[in-house]
């Protein structure tokens, strides 16, 4: 009996570890990375990023704007699928940024010596993007350090030829986190910044104090704010391949929902106040 225990625990010792080791091995999960056919959203939008990490083209006469770039390895991607499209790399003017992960930033070194384009950034995320890495962070990857051409500021307008960008400063999930807006087509557009607390220390960081706060002044901003299609930057989070789907079935409106934003909103508070009280109790 006690050696079948024994069996049992060693098994179950195998077993953990070899989930651990798995776990360790698909991270990041190989969807942001992977490769996607670039596609038009509606309007002058494209989708240019990967199947699990977003990257947005908005074109112009004048130029392009390109919005998040990936990771490191997923430059070649983003710079492919603008070629798919029929754009030239060589046009993108600007290169936003939404927030300094290296899931979303890690890409900007590359793609902006390929394209020359300017980078226009945050005071928040500058540090960040110059060194490559995150105080206070130390569990996240660094990345390729880029220079910021640019610092933006809360409802600045970027114009070029006939397309508007206005930044909204919203921060908590980086001290510079930035969401972008957008009228064209007749469809206003936000690309949302991350609402997501993703293990963070909400109080007591030294590095970054301010986050709860943060946060909750980020919700009461998006709550005021309206928009016929929500853009993020993870696939999953605003149900890009079903809506995809629907594109690609003939629904020229798949990605139209007004009552997205104010529900994306919602949610994300809702899941803040969760992890505010779950931190409190640790």
């Amino acid at each position: 009996m006690k050696l079948i225990i024994g069996i049992a625990v060693l098994l179950g010792l195998v077993a953990s570890g070899a989930a651990a080791k798995a776990e360790e091995q698909d991270w990041p999960p190989p969807a942001w990375t992977e490769p996607v056919a670039p596609f038009r959203i509606a309007d002058t939008v494209y989708y240019v990023g990967t199947k699990g990490i977003g990257a947005y083209l908005v074109t112009g006469p004048k130029g392009h704007v390109l919005i998040d770039a990936g990771l490191a390895e997923s430059a070649p991607v983003v710079a492919s699928n603008i070629a798919a499209l029929g754009f030239d790399i060589a046009d993108v003017r600007y290169l936003l940024i939404s927030h300094a992960h290296f899931d979303h930033a890690a890409g900007l070194a590359e793609l902006k010596r390929l394209s020359g384009a300017r980078l226009w950034a945050s005071r928040g995320d500058k540090p960040a993007l110059e060194s490559g890495h995150n105080e206070g962070r130390p569990e996240l990857p660094p990345f390729p350090a880029v220079t910021v051409d640019h610092l933006v500021r809360d409802g600045e307008m970027l114009r070029l030829g006939p397309v508007r960008l206005r930044a909204l400063l919203t921060p908590g999930h980086t001290p510079g986190c930035t969401s972008w807006e957008m009228r064209t087509g007749g469809h206003r557009y936000i690309f949302a910044c991350s609402l997501t607390v993703a293990g963070q220390k909400l109080t007591g960081d030294p590095a970054y104090p301010d986050a709860a706060a943060d946060f909750r002044k980020s919700f009461a901003k998006l709550e005021r704010r309206q928009a016929d299609i929500f853009l993020t930057f993870h696939a999953e989070f605003f149900d890009m391949k079903e809506k995809r789907a629907r594109l690609a079935a003939g629904d020229a409106d798949a990605f139209v929902d007004p009552s997205e934003l104010p529900r994306r909103v919602k949610d994300a508070e809702q899941a803040f106040a969760r992890e505010v009280e779950a931190q409190a109790a640790e």
